[in-house]
């Protein structure tokens, strides 16, 4: 098997030929040919304190961490409640539950939380929850809490129809060896981790495991590791996939500067998996830790299973790696020639034996989601997703769920946070008078409505505070006959702009505003058609509405024609820009030359049915009223339920007006509350929040990347060329700031695309 590890060029290619055939021969016999699954699931990390020290771990912390970020020793109730709801609403069924190993071994401050809400151990209050999701949303829980004992897997197995826990390696060197990625962690004893690998098939659960490929271990541990996996499946036969996990370095880890898993040891791993667990079993990868142009090599080397992605959470564990978007990985799946299907937690083959692998308790709920033919997720009718429903679980009583909520204070305190606690859990049916009295808060309802918002960023998006390298252009700076003016420029010099951005690091070239009438409109397709052929592989972030429209209006194209002919000409999205608020009467009295908002609506909807995604933006602190805002929100999230084309919102404050909605609060509170309602109100429909750190400064900015946002927009570089003829210019964020900002916060920092996906290697620059 090292020899299949190892094999290169030819030999290489004949390992993926062995790999693509083994697989698809299982799919033939499973009557599954051609499908590849995934689970639609949320991350629920029920603590990130854990007793072990591993090297490449970076989701973990201490509990001084926890208390400089404000966070809680253990996610509430109310707090996995609100995720899992939210999840529910996307169409999620799986809700992983991930934490670090026992931490009250290790942590005081965890034994006390226990204590004091009841609960005897950790595990005591995974079990909790588990039957708390599946009781309130009829999600089904995946248990990902590290090594257990045979009772203790007894104990959990009616609350969750699979669990799972990473085999990573078999080498003893790694785990005894001092300075080893494993040393001082005694939950990766891999002695430890086999027996409750061991102990889950005895319990008769459906169980996921596998390896990581880079750490430290050498072709032969690879090669024992999936043997001893084999072996174990071979007697218990409870192993439902296995996951092959390529190894990428954390920052603020000992193995920060290591280098990640190379890309031919990881396709190896997979291929020689495949051929070592055998055609029956789910080969797995984790489509997030590689590219989307690289999953083609890791279909060829036998995988059938992207394993669980979600539309509402991050990869807690990889903060730095967003899921790629579901309908991205569809389509990916069928360009390789396969069609992705959505399956359960517990996989098929397990389902069909219900009796056998799945506790009474928990397989209502988990049959209710079942397709009863194919035992893959159920779909409806109208191949849209089956949605799961609370009030399948009754056989899982109450025990041990307590209330975790803040309690005392005022009876209108205890009202407000009670209003709060609700617009967390369930925003989808708050009314719009709950989500003006929250605009409206002061004080220490303020404090707990940015605690709260925060909290919901930090669960749903997660940690990371990304940014875009990016420079910005007027398009109303365009001449196509060369002027004198430096505050103009012309199609050789736009050429120059774009590549100087490209050498200084952009990937992102974000060109907006009308023409001069004088110009010709067809100017706006030149415009972009100059950036794109003379940076390729630069994202052209272009024209708001108003411009589409003058484009379609007076070049006589019609909006379908001005869409079809900006993309073609390689626009890839749009600002979503060029309103203050949706409302025609704040329109008429602060912005009468902007687009009238029905016009907007129509246009930025027809751009997302065109395939071109946007942003979003509320100008707020002039004219408008608490209604119109909230309003201003619905209309967004209307229109985002019909085409998903937001990728982020974006509150800012209207430049020369600064008009508090309520009279006396302080300008920061004015921020933190239009900031912290967003998030709770978005939450589930736009995931990501942006801080218009140009308004508010950098102190301000990270005011509001405490009350729920998570992004600092672009880096807003000036450039070596024409730097005046960028809106903002002058200001500009370098990448190190920004990073800067992220680590005072105890946050991850992330360097991200337009799209929010991985930037490719040469232009990581942070």
């Amino acid at each position: 098997m090292e020899v299949l590890l190892g094999a290169r060029d030819d030999e290489f290619d004949q390992l993926l030929a062995l790999a693509s055939a083994s697989r698809d021969a299982g799919l033939a016999a499973d009557r599954r040919s051609g499908i590849i699954t995934y689970s639609r699931k949320v991350f629920i990390p029920l603590t990130t304190l854990c007793r072990d020290r591993c090297h490449y771990c970076i989701f973990v912390d201490t509990p001084n961490q926890l208390m400089k970020m404000n966070k809680p020793t253990y996610m509430s109730a109310e707090q996995v409640l609100s995720v899992a709801r939210q999840g529910a609403e996307l169409g999620c069924k799986e809700a992983l539950l991930t934490l670090g190993d026992r931490p009250e071994d290790r942590w005081p401050e965890a034994r006390e939380w226990l204590t004091a809400n009841g609960y005897t151990s950790t595990l005591d209050y995974v079990g909790a929850m588990a039957a708390l999701i599946t009781r309130e949303t009829g999600m089904l829980a995946h248990l990902n809490p590290g090594v257990m004992t045979s009772e203790e897997l007894r104990v959990l197995r009616p609350f969750a129809p699979s669990m799972g826990m990473m085999l990573e390696t078999t080498s003893r060197r790694l785990f005894e060896v001092p300075g080893e990625v494993h040393y001082g962690s005694p939950d990766k004893d891999p002695a430890v981790r086999m027996r409750t690998i061991e102990d889950a098939g005895i319990a008769r659960i459906p169980f996921t495991t596998g390896i990581l490929v880079g750490i430290g271990e050498t072709e032969r541990d690879r090669a024992e590791s999936l043997v001893a996996l084999r072996d174990v499946q071979a007697k218990y036969g409870h192993i439902q996939e296995i996951i092959v996990q390529n190894f990428r370095a954390k920052p603020r880890t000992a193995m920060q500067n290591a280098a990640d898993a190379s890309w031919w040891d990881y396709i190896s791993a997979v291929a020689v998996a495949r051929l070592v667990m055998g055609s029956d079993m789910t080969i797995q990868v984790p489509p997030n830790l590689s590219d989307l142009e690289e999953l083609e090599m890791l279909v060829r080397a036998g995988v059938d299973d992207w394993g669980g992605v979600s539309p509402l959470t991050a990869d807690h564990v990889n903060p730095e790696r967003p899921w790629p978007h579901l309908d991205d990985l569809a389509s990916r799946t069928a360009d390789l020639g396969f069609t992705l299907r959505e399956r359960l937690t517990a996989h098929p083959e397990y389902l069909a034996e219900a009796d056998t692998w799945l506790d009474p308790a928990i397989a209502p709920a988990t049959m209710a989601l079942a397709d009863p033919a194919s035992f893959l997720a159920r779909v409806e009718g109208d191949g849209t997703v089956t949605r799961p429903q609370a009030g399948r679980h009754a056989e899982i009583s109450e025990q041990n769920v307590s209330d975790t909520r803040t309690g005392g204070g005022s009876s209108r305190s205890s009202q407000f946070r009670s209003s709060v606690a609700r617009a967390a859990g369930d925003p989808s049916s708050r009314d719009d008078g709950e989500w003006v009295a929250l605009l409206q808060a002061t004080g220490d309802d303020l404090d707990v409505l940015a605690q709260t918002a925060d909290s919901v960023r930090r669960y749903t998006v997660g940690e990371a505070v990304s940014i875009v390298v990016n420079r910005n252009v007027s398009s109303s700076a365009y001449r196509a006959v060369p002027s004198e003016d430096p505050a103009t420029y012309s199609s050789d010099e736009l050429v120059q702009i774009a590549v100087d951005a490209w050498e200084l690091g952009a990937t992102e070239l974000c060109v907006q505003g009308l023409l001069p009438s004088a110009e010709d409109p067809a100017a706006y397709v030149q415009v972009a058609r100059a950036i794109k052929t003379a940076v390729p592989r630069m994202h052209l972030h272009a024209f708001r509405p108003q411009d589409v429209n003058d484009l379609a209006v007076r070049g006589k194209l019609g909006l379908s024609g001005a869409l079809e002919a900006l993309r073609e000409a390689g626009v890839a999205t749009i600002p979503g820009t060029g309103v203050k608020v949706l409302s025609e009467r704040v329109r008429r009295l602060v912005a009468p030359e902007d687009l009238n908002t029905d016009a907007w609506v129509d246009i930025i909807t027809a751009a997302h049915r065109a395939g071109l995604r946007s942003s979003s933006v509320l100008f707020y602190g002039h004219v408008e009223t608490a209604e119109e805002r909230i309003a201003h929100l619905r209309t967004l999230m209307s229109i985002q339920s019909r085409t998903g084309g937001f990728t982020e919102f974006v509150p800012i404050p209207l430049p020369g007006h600064g008009v508090p909605l309520v009279p006396g609060r302080a300008p920061i509170d004015e921020h933190r509350a239009m900031f912290a309602v967003s998030r709770l109100m978005l939450s589930g429909v736009i995931p990501h929040i942006q801080v218009p750190w140009t308004r508010l400064g950098i102190d301000g900015a990270e005011a509001m990347l405490r009350s729920g946002g998570d992004d600092l927009g672009g880096t807003l570089l000036d450039g070596r060329v024409l730097p005046a003829v960028g809106a903002e210019s002058g200001l500009t964020l370098p990448l190190a700031d920004a990073r800067r900002l992220a680590h005072h916060m105890f946050r991850p920092f992330r360097q991200r695309l337009t799209d929010y996906r991985e930037p490719d290697g040469d232009r990581r620059t942070a």
